[in-house]
């Protein structure tokens, strides 16, 4: 919402008093309402509203902040909400957002529907509530996003820098991730065991309204409790691992169990559309989830591409569509593992080739001969070229083209993160590439490591600790904590599977080494999504510890082949863990051998491949300690330093490496 439909909106004077639909040509639905182009009302999900007489006066008025305002609406012709609880009379208008409050201010958890789908909301400072919705959606830690009704309202719970400030009240609105404050008074429930918090600002009307106290007139009876509700958790309406529900019915019947009262309308959302999640590095914006206000949104090229549909990967799943000079990348969709997010994305990829006109030649998708997307591709070719792009080589080629780089010289690329499909079979996720679009040298990762379990050891990092102490040979000894968070039996079962190989997949993902230092240091035994060890690891770190672990690097055949021992770093942290070194220690003296492990690698790849640009990408680059101590320490060495600034760096920006390189394979 703009600053002229905000004051508007609170101006008793004006005939769209309080009214949660305002809009004008520079604010107000446009993705998540357009069924087709060109963008004209009838082609809009506004196409059931036709406009009263001074509606239709200001959309034909050159003159007009409504001029061609396709959603241009006004209480006497517009959508309108409803609060529907059950056992009670529905309620409308005044009756309906005020009823939302005093529910809210109850503890009761309210299901929102807004501009790309539906948020399941309740009061951020209420443990009680916290606790209802986290049963209740099946989320035991993963955190919770917040609204705040200003900027007042956020300095109250984290601090602001200004760039964040900027982020905070672009027109974006995106949830920014913010240090919350000691003296914070969210629910510890928000976000437990992370010192940041998501937080955005209202960005439509009807939020505006259910943040704001109550108006003279529609306080009796009075609301209670009203002060407590400046700030709001607003979390996807979905169960996890679900897409976000967009239409009324659908909610009413799946978010049954979740919600206790449900707050509608009826305008309807054509395609669902997540909040965007940005934190800020250096004072730019380094994107974690690219949705609403960033999609459609296109990342220019410096080349012309073919029409191509990349389908992206399994987890935090975006696909991308190109054309002429353009990348058009989609909203978040999630990650690729049920049926409903495989029709979701099914449903947004059409909709995407509909409003850009593009039929594509060739589909581009994953190596992962598992993945949902992979399968996808393979099944929707009808004649057209599937082309697999290897993961690592994806992150690498999306940092390289949101930059706009030609591709004319390789970069040293550091693709590191979870898991990845290599071209031997095994896990990767601990790479360095010498990479351009058309190929890459793996020039160095980290040594294999057994991972028994797969997935089991993903969601238990003593698993991933346990592997690693065997592979550096280190007893499995009571004292650590992974030793002794596992069971005995299990135990067993895991020396038996790290001698045999039997269902122990090799790995040398970088993401499970920070699970394994995450266990041995007491910080995480088991998760509940994805990389929440390695998460808790960097909030727990020690600015002021010093010292740091050391990698060994062997040579293999050439001077562009190296392997990265990990071993040493283990068997350091887990003397250090043994002895009672704290786990802040522990967690600093790992991070700063990671970014001196970017350095030395650098340095030596520099001497031998004569290139002097470094490209830092992978999931595991969303931490902004670990970045910013490999950032500085490359720049102080005179290296040209590539990070994430349009697309994320975890596998939602997966899908633009996936196009490009494809695009360059197909000449």
């Amino acid at each position: 919402i703009c600053d002229d439909c905000l004051r508007e909106l609170f101006d008793p004077a004006d005939r769209r008093y309080r009214y949660p639909f305002i809009n004008c040509t520079n604010c107000g639905p446009r993705f998540t309402i357009i069924r087709d182009i060109p963008y004209d009302r009838p082609l809009t999900t506004m196409s059931v509203f036709p406009m009263c007489p001074a509606c239709q006066s200001e959309y034909d008025d050159p003159l007009n902040r409504r001029f061609h305002a396709q959603p241009n609406a006004c209480p006497a012709c517009g959508p309108h909400i409803e609060l529907r609880t059950p056992g009670m009379d529905d309620r409308r208008g005044e009756e309906a957002i005020r009823g939302a409050q005093e529910m809210l201010a109850a503890g009761k958890i309210v299901a929102v529907k807004g501009l790309g789908g539906f948020h399941l909301a309740c009061d951020a400072t209420s443990d009680r509530a916290l606790q209802t919705l986290r049963e209740r959606k099946g989320r035991v830690d993963k955190p919770f996003a917040v609204m705040a009704l200003n900027l007042d309202a956020v300095r109250r719970i984290a601090h602001v820098r200004p760039a964040e400030r900027d982020l905070l009240l672009s027109k974006e609105r995106p949830i920014v991730l913010l240090k919350k404050r000691d003296d914070s008074p969210l629910s510890e429930l928000v976000a437990p065991g992370n010192r940041y918090v998501g937080v955005m600002l209202p960005y439509t009307p009807l939020h505006y309204l259910l943040l704001s106290p109550p108006t003279p007139e529609t306080r009796n009876p009075p609301v209670p409790d009203r002060g407590k509700l400046e700030t709001l958790v607003m979390t996807s309406g979905n169960y996890s691992e679900e897409p976000i529900v967009k239409d009324n019915d659908a909610a009413l019947e799946r978010l049954a169990s979740l919600a206790d009262a449900f707050l509608l309308h009826n305008r309807d959302i054509h395609i669902h559309c997540d909040d965007s999640v940005v934190r800020v590095f250096e004072g730019r914006e380094l994107p974690v989830r690219r949705s609403r206000g960033y999609a459609p949104f296109p990342v220019k090229l410096p080349f012309e591409v073919a029409p191509i549909l990349a389908v992206g990967g399994e987890l935090k799943n975006t696909f991308c569509l190109t054309r002429d000079r353009y990348a058009f990348m989609s909203q978040h969709i999630g990650d690729m593992e049920n049926l409903e997010t495989l029709q979701a994305f099914e449903r947004a990829a059409a909709h995407f080739q509909a409003l850009f006109r593009v039929e594509p030649d060739i589909i581009a998708c994953d190596m992962h001969p598992a993945y949902l997307s992979t399968r996808w591709a393979d099944e929707h070719a009808a004649g057209r070229a599937v082309i697999q792009v290897q993961h690592h080589h994806a992150h690498v080629a999306a940092l390289m083209a949101e930059h706009g780089l030609d591709g004319r010289e390789p970069v040293i690329g550091f693709s590191f993160d979870g898991t990845g499909y290599g071209t031997d079979g095994a896990i990767w996720g601990g790479e360095v590439l010498l990479a351009d679009y058309r190929r890459f040298t793996r020039a160095a990762h980290l040594k294999y490591v057994p991972l028994p379990g797969g997935d089991a050891a993903i969601k238990r990092p003593y698993r991933a600790a346990l592997a690693h102490l065997w592979a550096a040979g280190v007893d499995w000894d009571e004292r650590l904590s992974p030793v002794a968070a596992c069971p005995p039996v299990e135990r067993g079962v895991l020396r038996r599977q790290l001698e045999t190989g039997f269902n122990a997949v090799p790995t040398s993902s970088m993401g499970r080494l920070f699970d394994a230092v995450a266990s041995l240091a007491g910080v995480r035994q088991t998760v509940t999504y994805e990389a929440q060890a390695a998460i808790e690891l960097e909030a727990l770190m020690s600015a002021g510890a010093e010292g740091a672990y050391r990698f060994d690097l062997q040579s293999a055949q050439s001077d562009l082949q190296c392997l990265i021992d990990p071993a040493p770093v283990i068997r350091q942290a887990a003397d250090e863990a043994r002895t009672g070194v704290p786990a802040p220690v522990i967690a600093a003296r790992f991070h700063r051998a990671v970014a001196d492990l970017i350095l030395r690698l650098s340095l030596h790849l520099r001497r031998a491949a004569g290139l002097n640009r470094v490209a830092l990408t992978g999931g595991v680059f969303q931490n902004v300690t670990l970045l910013s101590l490999a950032v500085n320490a490359l720049r102080a060495e005179g290296f040209e330093v590539l990070t994430h600034r349009r697309v994320p760096p975890n596998d939602g920006g997966l899908a633009l490496g996936q196009a490009v390189i494809a695009n360059f394979e197909r000449r």
